[in-house]
């Protein structure tokens, strides 16, 4: 079996094109669909404390013919019943809330400069060494609190690292064959690796509970696929390497994909705590004439080549969604240029791809955020390009 040579940023670029349409005709399909299911039955969790993780390859090629169920915990865009049961055709058994102290929220993963600059991941963290916000937790707690300062922002970083409770998410029971297909959509054999942690339920189900600051009930285990940050100075593997920004907490997320994980927490009924958080992530915003030229010059010369790279990669994919050795190191080296476009002249000519700007030039501070909040609209962003959803794509693509 060949190994992979794609990162799963990769793999989402060249679906872009292919998702957009998509994403449009599934949107009035899925809002029916049960979001509430009943939570995995004790034996179940039990059992899941003697689970190991999968080696993602193998388990592919094995799904077929297994019956046992995989826990899966889901914290991006899956948290929505649009994309995880809509777009993805996932058919969940049972599901429950978690907390899970072991990882934290990130979005690192790049995608394609003035239209998705970044989407959803999970970091390692350190419960021990964690400090909460006092600051951070006023600000999620009230919400008549003044949005942080922008000296603040600087000090501890963009609002969207200022959660301090653990990733908090949904475990989903799903059949060995959607875990598979999970697998595949997420481009999971390049960069991925699957992995177990420690997920804590909630101990109600009531939303207005605050997220304790240390689980109070035990633990169950849970699969998830995992894609760590290189840490600085460390060059990504060569093999099986994600694509990774010099600075993985710059880039801000679009305002249609924050809408999918804000949509999703409220579906789920997530903590309020938590779902405020979101909320106040700020979106990727062009706001200035410079950006909005530059965006729709980017996309005119880069959208059509990334819809060829999908086209021709579905004809040469095998029936489990594999491409070719050589398909995977084009469309790599595609995705790369994209980037390398925007970093040696788009940036500098029209201005920043991945991080709001106010109309002066200078970077949108937490003052101007509050005087133009994010509007929660059903088409999640007015005067936006179209839907580009390179993210947990809905085929199965670079495994």
């Amino acid at each position: 079996m060949e190994s992979p040579v794609s990162s799963p940023t990769i793999d989402r670029s060249i679906t872009a094109a292919a998702t957009m349409q998509r994403y449009r005709n599934r949107r009035g399909h899925s809002k029916n669909v049960e979001t509430q299911l009943v939570r995995p039955s004790p034996a179940r969790l039990a059992e899941s404390l003697h689970d190991t993780p999968f080696d993602l390859h193998d388990y592919i090629e094995q799904a077929e013919t297994m019956r046992s169920t995989v826990l899966y915990l889901a914290y991006g865009s899956n948290l929505c019943n649009e994309t995880f049961r809509g777009v993805r055709g996932i058919k969940p058994v049972s599901q429950v809330n978690v907390q899970v102290p072991s990882l934290r929220l990130t979005f690192d993963l790049p995608g394609i400069p003035y239209a998705e600059p970044c989407f959803a991941n999970s970091g390692a963290r350190d419960p021990n060494d964690d400090p909460l916000s006092t600051r951070a937790s006023e600000f999620i707690q009230n919400e008549k609190t003044p949005l942080l300062s922008r000296g603040a922002d600087e000090k501890e970083g963009y609002r969207k690292d200022q959660w301090h409770k653990g990733l908090v998410g949904v475990v989903y029971e799903v059949t060995a064959q959607d875990y598979a297909h999970i697998i595949a959509t997420e481009g999971g054999g390049s960069a991925y690796r699957d992995v177990l942690v420690d997920c804590h339920p909630f101990a109600t189900s009531d939303p207005t509970v605050p997220v304790p600051r240390n689980p109070t009930l035990p633990a169950f285990r849970a699969h998830t696929l995992f894609a760590p940050a290189t840490p600085p100075g460390e060059a990504p593997p060569k093999d099986g390497g994600r694509f990774q920004r010099p600075d993985v907490s710059y880039a801000q997320a679009s305002a249609r994909y924050l809408k999918l994980i804000t949509d999703g927490a409220a579906e789920l009924g997530l903590p309020y705590e938590y779902q405020k958080y979101l909320l106040a992530l700020r979106p990727y915003t062009v706001t200035t004439s410079k950006q909005r030229v530059g965006q729709f010059v980017f996309l005119a010369i880069w959208l059509p080549v990334v819809q060829f790279i999908f086209m021709a990669g579905t004809m040469f994919q095998d029936d489990k969604g594999r491409q070719p050795r050589w398909m995977r190191e084009f469309s790599g080296a595609v995705f790369k240029a994209v980037w390398a476009s925007y970093d040696g002249f788009f940036k500098p000519m029209f201005g920043d791809g991945e991080r709001s700007i106010a109309d002066g030039g200078d970077d949108v501070d937490d003052e101007t955020a509050a005087c133009h909040p994010r509007k929660q609209t059903p088409s999640g962003l007015s005067r936006s390009p179209p839907h580009i959803d390179v993210e947990k794509a809905g085929t199965r693509v670079g495994l």
